[in-house]
């Protein structure tokens, strides 16, 4: 573990891309196969390869504490190293390193640099990477906080403190030294010597950097077959001003309507069907009444869609409603039928990944949406449903039935048209918007399916539904870039002569107008909690966003989704926000007033 910990010292110490590549190819090389192995996963983020569903579920909260505990340091001496850092993994590199100086220097050390809380002993040993994958799982499979803090506990007072720095960055799930995962499989090509093609393709259809180094190494890339229910990456659209600019990437495009709900990936075989976020969560429990709409599909398959909460309107027709709707469906282990038919969930279908033992992500959109169009032809998925659904009716029969009979599938084909003129794209854009939708998705035909990548082959054309004063309550710390700065900003809106909030937001502004502010606000702190401070409500700020909806979150009972910030107004006093029930009245124009 100590190689790894240099080695990621060293990677954080170069901006080059090719320099880190070759940093983590020596070191690769330089290990067995099991160390190589694992490093690769570790690397690349986390704790466990992708594909595996283990979670350790330890928060930023039982870290500190333990981190607090093992170094024998007061939350005064870890609050300065992290606003020096704003890191929770640099943090415990340094209040375990008891001759740092910027430990030395910190508040509460006493003279001669002693903390002014005894450390314990610590028991630091010379650790595997293997080793510590296995106290992961150790970590992992425990029950209850306590016995994963234990558990941490054991760990980290068995690390040297360079160790410990990256044992509690990769929990965390962030290294932040300028490593992404597509530059470990490069570095795995160039230490194997392989194709970068190979390693990626491998990587991508298992779901498993650990087993594509083995494989690697063993010049076997070839043998790797698709997982069934590993995510893939997803495809990300670019934004779009105007349909000029639209337009002016490729000739005749696919267009769909942009709705407000989740992306999710499906996973269909064996008459099993399951999705995944976009964070490569699985969330099918969220969504029972889904999977019963493709388990009918004659061949294995991933699918890529939406997922909305949906009105079912007269004669089979319908609409999308917005994200607040949804949000009521989101994180819940149990759904009841009542909810189910109370917020309907529909999967619109806009792509297909894989297909009769064919990876397809290298066939132009055109081929695959015949693809799909094949896929769910309705006789096929509707005869699966009226036979199977019965059968398991004893064991589901709460979910999906009820005193109205069963629900109807929940599976449509995205609706697509086609336009290659500038005024299309405007009347497609209207009518969108008028269906109670963002805007438009615009694909070129030709595009091939790229897993998280952002370019110009699809597009994504919206426009702001409205912008809010605000005045910001309180600030934080930033990561990144961005340590040592205040650069999140809690923000309200005026309710009578009190101030509520409503929402967070942490771009928009550049470098310079950050420090600026951050000077201000450390001169007008009303209470400092560390990495948090409440401030003065002198700054107001102008926010877009994309909708507002109900939230118990925030006092005002509004949250606004994806906020950013446009612009400060120093020619706008607190005053002379917005207030309450101009949120309101926004929330009354997008259909709020409905739910």
């Amino acid at each position: 573990m100590r190689r790894l910990a240099e080695t990621c010292e060293a990677i954080a110490a170069t901006t080059r891309k090719l320099q880190k590549i070759a940093i983590v190819a020596d070191y690769l090389k330089a290990q067995s196969v099991d160390e190589a192995a694992v490093a690769a996963v570790f690397l690349s983020g986390r704790p466990f390869p992708a594909w595996e569903e283990t979670t350790l579920q330890v928060g930023s909260r039982l870290l500190w504490q333990v981190v607090r505990e093992v170094s024998g340091s007061s939350d005064e001496q870890m609050s300065a190293a992290y606003r020096k850092v704003g890191d929770l993994g640099a943090v415990a590199g340094e209040v375990l390193d008891a001759g740092s100086p910027e430990v030395k220097s910190a508040p509460g050390f006493g003279r001669g640099g002693q903390a002014s809380v005894a450390a314990p002993r610590r028991d630091v040993q010379d650790l595997s990477v293997v080793e510590v994958q296995a106290c992961f799982r150790q970590i992992a499979e425990a029950h209850g906080p306590a016995a994963k803090a234990a558990r941490v506990r054991e760990l980290l007072e068995r690390a040297a403190p360079l160790e410990a720095k990256y044992v509690v960055k990769i929990i965390t799930g962030d290294l932040r030294i300028g490593l992404k995962e597509s530059l470990v499989e490069e570095a795995i090509a160039q230490a194997y010597r392989a194709t970068l093609a190979q390693v990626q393709r491998t990587n991508m259809v298992l779901g498993d950097i650990e087993e594509t180094v083995r494989l690697a190494a063993r010049d076997a890339l070839g043998e790797a077959r698709m997982r069934m229910f590993h995510p893939l990456g997803f495809m990300l659209a670019s934004p779009a001003e105007s349909a000029e600019e639209a337009l002016s990437y490729f000739g005749d495009a696919s267009i769909e309507d942009k709705y407000d709900g989740i992306r999710a990936q499906a996973h269909v075989s064996g008459g099993e069907a399951r999705f995944f976020s976009r964070t490569r969560d699985e969330i099918t429990e969220s969504f029972p009444e889904l999977p019963d709409g493709l388990a009918g599909m004659p061949q294995d398959a991933i699918l890529d869609g939406e997922i909305v909460a949906w009105s079912d309107g007269q004669e089979g027709s319908g609409r999308a409603l917005p994200f607040r709707a949804l949000q009521q469906r989101l994180g819940r282990k149990k759904v009841s039928a009542e909810l189910m038919r109370r917020v309907p969930a529909m999967y619109l279908v806009f792509d297909v990944l894989y297909a009769d033992g064919e990876l397809l992500l290298e066939r132009p959109l055109r081929e695959r949406m015949k693809v799909l169009e094949e896929l769910l032809a309705a006789d096929k998925i509707l005869h699966h449903r009226s036979t199977e659904t019965h059968k398991r009716q004893g064991t589901q029969g709460q979910l999906m039935f009820g005193d109205e009979g069963p629900l109807p599938v929940r599976v449509l084909r995205a609706p697509a048209t086609q336009a290659s003129k500038p005024e299309e794209l405007e009347e497609l854009f209207a009518a969108a918007q008028a269906r109670g939708n963002e805007g438009l998705m615009i694909k070129d035909l030709e595009s091939l399916y790229t897993p998280g990548r952002r370019g110009k082959s699809w597009l994504k054309m919206k426009r702001e539904l409205a912008t809010l004063d605000v005045v910001v309550t309180a600030v934080e710390y930033g990561h990144g870039k961005r340590v040592g700065v205040l650069s999140d900003y809690t923000f309200a809106v005026l309710a009578g002569e009190r101030l509520v909030n409503i929402g967070k937001a942490y771009s928009g502004l550049t470098d310079a107008e950050i420090a600026e502010m951050t000077k201000w606000f450390l001169e007008h702190t009303l209470e400092d909690q560390g990495f948090r401070r409440d401030v003065e409500p002198k700054i107001v700020l102008e926010v877009a966003f994309n909708n507002i909806m109900r939230s118990e979150r925030h006092e005002s009972g509004y949250a606004l989704r994806f906020p950013r910030i446009v612009r400060l107004r120093p020619d706008k006093s607190t005053a002379q926000a917005d207030t309450i029930e101009r949120v309101e009245e926004i929330y009354r124009r997008q259909g709020g007033g409905k739910q």
